[in-house]
């Protein structure tokens, strides 16, 4: 299924540059089949396999086979419950991307859904790779495809945004290689062969200061990828210039993989590590969910308050992983699908609000609802999600963390959940300066297209059903949350 997906979609990336000479639209339908063939298969592997997937304790699907053997470098991949959610979630939204460029791409169609499909193949390679040489390369691929679609697809200031959306990537994965390195030669001092596998490496758990450093270079890449401040710098840049699908797929996807290495590497690797890094990595959790809810109110471009507000929302993340218990591991997991959904959709009503108006500047919008209900209705849906309104996914996400992270510490998470309260002042103030008040400008636009309203749709019913009914996911999940919390309570001695 792992290959299965990820060959899909790399040869429906070359099929759709190839044949875009002949025919642009072509690229289009390509990339749409490609991602729809990947979607059905891994639905019915869902379907077929549902108890065992509930049932089982350890991997659902697995590859292994040696890939270069004189650096102890093994083709070895995993799908796990956390695995098959992310990879989900990537499907889903890699449709939604693809129907949200149908139109706004017209210049160089095929090589865009190139760029667009490979990264979706990196994102399943990182949410599946084993060895670690084979993460990184997969984390390569999915950052270099992004680089492109910021840098050539963009809005004015793109690439000033695109190489400080590498520059950051880049550097902070460069330290993560080199902590790789570091593990693989720790393990051939023990055992006098090199190995680069997952579960070669869980039994190195280096620790003192050598542990610190490897693990702040795993660290630093994944807490620039999610982000973390102070490493969000480029994210406002990258999204507010990124295409609506490129947005798209760096909220929802690519600031999961920083928060999926947490879980799979960074706590299992470094369990005393980690728990003695705890107590600050949840204070830059509760500043990154505070910092990030104000500056997402002082926005006037819209696109820029959204990716603010991913900020905020990141910040449960990081609050959450270490705090070390399972309530708050299940909020995290909930959090990384509510936000993908919900901010990824924000997001989109951006996209579909710049094309009618050509303006993302707050001060010239306003009144917007009386012209477009229908889009007002659903920015107003979103923007509840965004401040945690119950019965909708976040509700519930933020709900586990605080409820996780209190049992760890109780002044952290007080401080954390003002953020509610700071979520709350933007998100409202976002629907009201766009669809509230009077128009600034005589608007003639048009409400949902066809296209547009299955898009949204199908997010609304995601949205509202893990808001109603997220046992599901908690269910899924449970099996890795609980063995990373048995990896960190067998290795480690508080």
């Amino acid at each position: 299924m792992i290959i299965l997906i990820i060959s899909t979609l790399m040869a429906g990336g070359l099929l759709a540059w190839f044949l875009s000479k002949t025919n642009a639209h072509l690229s289009r339908i390509i990339a749409l089949i490609s991602l729809l063939l990947c979607s059905a298969a891994f639905l019915y592997y869902f379907i077929t396999n549902h108890e065992i997937i509930l049932a089982s304790s350890g991997w659902l699907e697995e590859i292994h086979f040696t890939w270069i053997p004189q650096f102890g470098i093994s083709f070895h991949m995993a799908m796990d419950g956390l695995s098959l959610l992310m990879i989900a979630l990537t499907l889903f939204l890699g449709i939604l991307g693809v129907l949200a460029s149908w139109k706004e791409i017209t210049e160089r169609t095929g090589f865009y859904y190139f760029n667009l499909l490979w990264i979706l193949a990196g994102i399943v390679g990182v949410f599946t790779a084993l060895d670690l040489f084979l993460f990184f390369f997969f984390w390569e691929i999915m950052l270099i495809p992004m680089f492109f679609l910021i840098g050539i697809w963009g809005h004015e200031n793109r690439k000033y945004a695109a190489y400080k959306f590498f520059l950051f990537t880049q550097a902070s994965g460069l330290l993560m290689l080199l902590s790789i390195l570091g593990m693989g030669l720790i393990f051939y001092q023990n055992t006098g062969k090199f190995s680069y596998d997952y579960i070669d490496l869980l039994t190195v758990q280096p620790e003192g200061t050598l542990g610190l450093l490897l693990m702040f270079g795993f660290l630093i890449a994944f807490i620039v990828k999610l982000p973390v401040v102070p490493f969000h710098n480029w994210l406002p840049d990258a999204h507010t210039q990124a295409p609506t699908a490129g947005s798209l797929i760096l909220a929802g996807l690519l600031l999961k993989t920083g928060a999926y290495g947490i879980i799979r590497f960074v706590v299992p690797f470094f369990p005393v590590a980690s728990h003695q890094f705890a107590p600050y990595a949840m204070v830059l959790g509760a500043i990154g969910i505070l910092y990030g809810a104000v500056l997402a109110f002082s926005q006037t471009d819209l696109k820029r308050l959204v990716a603010y507000t991913s900020v905020s929302h990141m910040g449960f993340v990081m609050l959450g992983v270490f705090a070390f218990n399972e309530l708050a591991y299940q909020g995290v997991v909930m959090q990384m699908v509510s936000h993908g959904i919900s901010t990824g959709a924000l997001f989109l009503l951006v996209g579909m609000l710049y094309e009618r108006t050509h303006t993302r500047d707050l001060t010239q919008m306003g009144g917007l609802w009386q012209n477009v209900p229908k889009i007002g209705a659903v920015g107003l849906l979103f923007a509840m999600a965004s401040l945690g309104l119950p019965g909708l996914g976040n509700f519930i996400a933020e709900f586990l963390v605080l409820s996780g992270s209190f049992q760890a510490s109780k002044v952290i998470t007080a401080v954390a959940s003002i953020g509610l309260v700071l979520g709350t002042i933007y998100s409202l103030r976002l629907f009201q300066r766009v669809f509230q008040g009077s128009m600034h400008k005589d608007w003639r636009i048009s409400d949902l297209s066809t296209r547009e309203a299955i898009v949204m749709g199908s997010l609304i019913i995601a949205i509202v059903w893990l808001g109603w009914y997220p046992q599901p996911v908690i269910d899924i999940v449970q099996p890795t949350i609980q063995l990373v919390l048995d990896q960190m309570a067998m290795h480690a001695t508080f």
